[in-house]
């Protein structure tokens, strides 16, 4: 099933360059349709934790420092709504994440709280405000080419629970690989977190390229996106996004997760922004 999008006023959003497809099968409603409501039932999870009884269904929680670059992203948008998303710590000043967490079609962020050093995203850890956020300038908000940013904020101090994570560079593609995705998301498609709130992970495989684009055709896949699959009820799904993906010896970011398919987190793989195609524009910028 492909979506069509028919727009009568287009409206520009700074900084997204205005490139609408006849169709596409990636959800690029992010924030109303999930980031939104998934925000709201992550803060009721974790308001109702029993810490001393709390168990993680369905799903693999992380210790706190096992992913110390992990950073989460809470939304501030300009209605006032609160969305979520994900996000890599490159130095003590600067995290990055997907272009659609700042700016979409529909919403835009007036700021950004960015969670560091902590396994729940709305309590706990090292909190900075930003509203620095810049987005790549090739960023479309419809076909989600260039979905990367990165975020300046004031200095955080590092600590065994707070690192920063080298990025990928050159031209492995990575195909064949294990990584692991990490997130406040949802890990399965109608997957649930009421009962979980709490930083998760999960080991997946990285595929080529071509195999993605098996799903969602070249229009959307170029060399500048990674994609793993999330076959077997196992994958990054809705929420993890702008989160890490991470070589499976946790030493190299070589995605941020980008896009599921608007049908779902079973029907195809997960997309991520690939990050050694974006080496010069980073270090620019750090």
């Amino acid at each position: 099933m492909k979506v069509v999008i028919v727009l009568c006023v287009i409206s520009l959003v700074a900084g997204a360059v205005i490139d609408a497809p006849a169709s596409s099968s990636v959800e690029i409603d992010y924030h109303n349709k999930i980031g939104i409501p998934l925000a709201a039932r992550r803060k009721a999870a974790e308001e109702a934790l029993d810490f001393h009884g709390a168990r993680i269904v369905g799903r693999k929680a992380t210790s706190l420092g096992q992913y110390p670059y992990m950073a989460g992203v809470i939304i501030t948008l300009a209605n006032g709504r609160i969305s979520i998303c994900g996000s890599s710590l490159l130095t003590n000043t600067r995290a990055l994440t997907a272009a659609h967490c700042w700016t979409t079609f529909y919403t835009q962020a007036r700021f950004f709280t960015v969670v560091l050093g902590s396994t729940t995203l709305f309590s706990g850890g090292t909190r900075v405000v930003t509203a620095d956020v810049e987005i790549h300038s090739g960023y479309s908000i419809f076909t989600l080419a260039n979905d990367i940013a990165i975020m300046k904020f004031p200095w955080v101090t590092y600590t065994n629970n707070i690192r920063s994570i080298a990025i990928a560079t050159g031209n492995q593609d990575f195909a064949g690989t294990w990584a692991w995705a990490s997130g406040w998301g949802v890990t399965t498609n109608g997957g649930s977190v009421t009962t979980d709130a709490f930083l998760s992970h999960v080991l997946v495989p990285v595929i080529s390229n071509e195999e993605c684009a098996d799903t969602y055709t070249t229009h959307i896949i170029r060399d500048t996106n990674i994609c793993v699959a999330t076959t077997g009820g196992r994958g990054p799904c809705i929420g993890d996004a702008g989160g890490p993906l991470a070589t499976a010896d946790n030493s190299l970011l070589i995605g941020v997760m980008s896009f599921t398919h608007d049908r779902g987190c079973d029907a195809g793989p997960t997309g991520f922004s690939r990050v050694s195609a974006y080496t010069a524009w980073i270090h620019a910028r750090l």
